[in-house]
């Protein structure tokens, strides 16, 4: 996925905010679920729900207004219930400058904790739609 850095996005230095990448990372699970034919909001009208569970994020270099970062996405694991989604993101001239994973949970409307039916799961880890 890519993604713009806009000034909204930037500190008074012109470096993006450390907690938009949170924003980033969201947007780029929503596409890599899309590009797999899954649709967050139809989940969520079956009480399908995710819900983050652990985040780390690794700052490894700057991003700055104007930059153009691109995102890649891939799922590191998935049980019925948990899935780790890991993120690398580099700048326009190929640098990496985060790396980050995120750990969600799949909740029912409740908030407590369910499964993912197993046709969801598959779709979820083939590769992504041409």
């Amino acid at each position: 996925m890519k993604k713009r850095i806009y000034y909204h996005d930037t500190d008074c230095g012109g470096v993006v905010y450390y907690g938009n990448y949170l924003k980033y990372l969201e947007e780029a699970r929503t596409e890599y679920m899309e590009q797999r034919g899954l649709s967050v909001k139809q989940l969520m009208d079956l009480g399908i729900l995710f819900v983050v569970y652990r985040q780390e994020v690794d700052y490894k270099f700057p991003a700055f207004y104007g930059d153009v970062l691109e995102i890649e996405t891939k799922v590191l694991s998935m049980s019925e219930i948990k899935t780790e989604f890991e993120y690398t993101i580099r700048n326009q001239d190929g640098r990496i400058t985060t790396r980050a994973k995120t750990v969600m949970v799949s909740v029912n409307r409740n908030f407590e904790p369910q499964s993912v039916p197993k046709e969801l799961r598959d779709k979820m880890l083939q590769p992504a739609a041409v």
